[in-house]
């Protein structure tokens, strides 16, 4: 074997750090620029727009932290101007607003744009599928991220991963959840396709924005609501008016953020700040997912340590009638919907395939 010396394994080091943070598909050469040595000293504006309200904790502060971190590494050269939810556009009007080029980036879920397009709803999160270290893998090294952004193509934009709140809590209830049975009726703020399973058993789904949320259970618009996970929770306050805090969270189990960019503008920006894009964003993905493991350890016992909550299982008829429900959403939407039938296919094929090394791997450790 040839013996690399420093200079070589560093160079090599550094594009295997590009590749794999910036969510680059591996072998695509056109994903990393050659040609990034030749700077312009052009100088652009962008304003990017996001599903959270200004600030948010993790989520709105991981968007600050991305436009800081692209400024610095461009030396200036890309300035990028965060507006969050209504400061600019609706929280729900990033995608259209980013494919219009009313603004040139977006950051939320992709679950929220099931409406224009079915498939969407997969790069969100897929009930009881792969958590956040597994749909990575699928982005990245499963093909998943050439088919988000084949779907995303009609719409002129690309997207990226841009964080992951790792596994969430399944939501907050005031009435206890012993069967099935006590689905039926509840108005529940959940989206995705979890949103669809918990319409299909009886309940009704609702989307409502995070700004809405406390409001909305306090007022008894909603009876029940899900949002991420013990640290969010307890700063919007839910542990003050709602008594059970259920388990798993089924409907999503890792779910990813996304970076939208318009096609146009991305295409028109000197190589070199494309890759710096790409980094910041796979920098997001890695410290996001583990700013949220930690602050949602510290929280989960704050909760359970005042005792004013209690934590609850969803008993298993429960679970299980969501799974066969699942099931049936799942096929309902890939029968009618080409694109969804092809990135559930895939997405289905690496879960099973990650799952039997995640049983070698890991789950003894669990």
């Amino acid at each position: 074997m040839k013996k690399l010396n420093r200079k070589t394994f560093l160079k090599a080091a550094a594009i295997s750090t590009v590749a794999v943070a910036g969510g680059i598909l591996p072998g695509c050469s056109t994903e990393v620029n050659k040609s990034a040595a030749i700077i312009s000293n052009k100088k652009y504006e962008w304003k990017m727009v996001t599903t959270w309200p200004p600030h948010f904790p993790i989520l709105g502060e991981y968007v600050d932290k991305f436009a800081k971190w692209v400024e610095s590494m461009s030396q200036g050269r890309l300035k990028i101007h965060v507006y969050g939810g209504n400061e600019l556009v609706p929280p729900l009007e990033t995608f259209d607003a980013v494919s219009s080029g009313v603004a040139e980036m977006g950051h939320g879920a992709a679950y929220y744009w099931a409406g224009k397009a079915p498939a969407a709803q997969f790069f969100g999160s897929v009930p009881f599928g792969m958590n956040a270290v597994q749909v990575n893998a699928w982005f990245n090294y499963g093909g998943g991220l050439k088919l988000w952004r084949e779907l995303y193509s009609r719409f002129g934009l690309i997207p990226f991963p841009c964080g992951n709140t790792g596994g969430q809590m399944g939501g907050w209830f005031n009435k206890k959840i012993n069967s099935i049975k006590d689905i039926k009726g509840l108005k529940m703020r959940i989206p995705g396709l979890g949103g669809k399973v918990f319409t299909r058993a009886g309940g009704s789904a609702i989307l409502a924005p995070v700004g809405e949320l406390y409001t909305d259970l306090d007022r008894g618009v909603i009876d029940a609501l899900e949002w991420i996970g013990p640290y969010h929770d307890y700063l919007m306050g839910f542990n003050k008016i709602a008594k059970y805090y259920y388990y798993p969270g089924w409907h999503e189990p890792g779910s990813p953020i996304e970076l939208i960019v318009n096609k146009k503008a991305f295409d028109g920006l000197p190589n070199d700040l494309k890759d710096i894009i790409r980094v910041a964003a796979g920098q997001v993905t890695i410290l996001m997912l583990s700013e949220f493991e930690a602050k949602n350890t510290e929280y989960y016992y704050k909760i359970l340590n005042e005792g004013k909550v209690k934590y609850l299982p969803f008993p298993n008829d429960v679970l299980s009638t969501f799974k066969k429900l699942n099931d049936e959403v799942l096929n309902e939407i890939t029968s009618k919907d080409a694109m969804s039938n092809k990135v559930y296919a895939s997405y289905k094929k690496f879960h099973k395939n990650i799952s039997g090394w995640f049983n070698i791997a890991e789950r003894n450790y669990s």
